[in-house]
């Protein structure tokens, strides 16, 4: 048996993890005996915790868990129960998708010249989203950059040019997927969303989910991912497997901005999104992501 590929791929994933935990700002490694014990563990699936019930914004209804809260505890209850016990989150799907009747144009109309959380009084433009409200993949990224916040429109920087090449890629076009954020307006210098700011915006990309009721999300990297699945497990173990979300399969994956800054795990993105053009039924492709 020849090992050479198995071992290449073995050290690029590592290699890939390594850098990603760099640019996460880690500086070293703690070996203690506990440490040790708990990285052991890593290879588990995670465990969602029960999400909590969500206030209605502005006095729309469908805001939330649907139904009482003890249906919607009991229905989390024995999802987490089940993935404890051993079976996987792999396309898990447990709840039936949720599908609204309010429109992304009402979406948009309730959230106005938001002014929720703090973010915006730098904010040039809010970041609503874009695409088919019929979609049946939605991408979903972290959050406005400068480019987006200039032109109130998602991933349109050099991440986004990025991102435009792996929808091709997949045989699609922008115009036929939705792409938004867990936040709509872009933080000071482009910092990380700090946690009132994602428990506030996120409401509204629920209901737009809810409104397209997608087929597939792609969540792009640790922010989109670890919000949606309500995990702080890092994308590199979370990516590469469907997780569910509410009834609709989740592929979390590497954000476009770190695939510029690492090319070698490109190769592992475009993984990911094979899968999604299987569960999709489309046409694979050997093109892969290029520059």
């Amino acid at each position: 048996m020849n090992l050479e590929p198995i071992i290449t791929d073995l050290l690029d994933e590592i290699r890939g993890t390594i850098r990603y935990m760099a640019d996460s700002g880690v500086t070293g490694f703690e070996c203690r005996p506990e440490t040790l014990e708990t990285i052991a563990k890593w290879n588990q699936p995670p465990v969602p915790p029960v999400l909590p019930v969500l206030p209605a914004l502005s006095g729309v209804e469908g805001i939330g868990v649907e139904g009482s809260a003890a249906e919607g505890s009991e229905a989390e209850g024995s999802e987490a129960a089940k993935k404890a016990s051993g079976q996987r989150a792999e396309d898990s799907r447990v709840e039936e998708p949720v599908r609204s009747s309010e429109t992304l144009e009402e979406i948009r109309a309730d959230l106005g010249d938001c002014t929720r959380c703090r973010l915006c009084e730098n904010r040039k433009n809010i970041v609503f989203g874009e695409g088919s409200p019929q979609a049946r993949l939605l991408f979903v990224g972290e959050g406005p950059g400068g480019d987006e916040d200039v032109q109130a429109r998602p991933f349109v920087g050099a991440a986004g040019q990025l991102l435009t090449k792996i929808i091709g890629a997949m045989g699609l076009t922008r115009e036929e997927v939705y792409i938004a954020n867990i936040i709509k307006c872009r933080p000071p210098n482009n910092r990380n969303p700090q946690p009132d700011e994602i428990e506030t915006c996120f409401p509204f990309l629920r209901r737009q989910i809810d409104a397209i009721g997608p087929e597939v999300i792609c969540a792009l990297g640790k922010f989109a991912a670890q919000t949606l699945l309500q995990t702080d497990a890092p994308i590199s173990r979370l990516r590469g497997r469907f997780i569910d979300y509410r009834g609709i399969p989740v592929m979390p994956t590497f954000h476009p901005a770190y695939l510029l800054r690492n090319e070698a795990s490109k190769r592992d993105t475009w993984q990911d999104v094979k899968k999604i053009m299987g569960r999709l039924g489309l046409p694979l492709r050997k093109t892969g992501i290029r520059r």
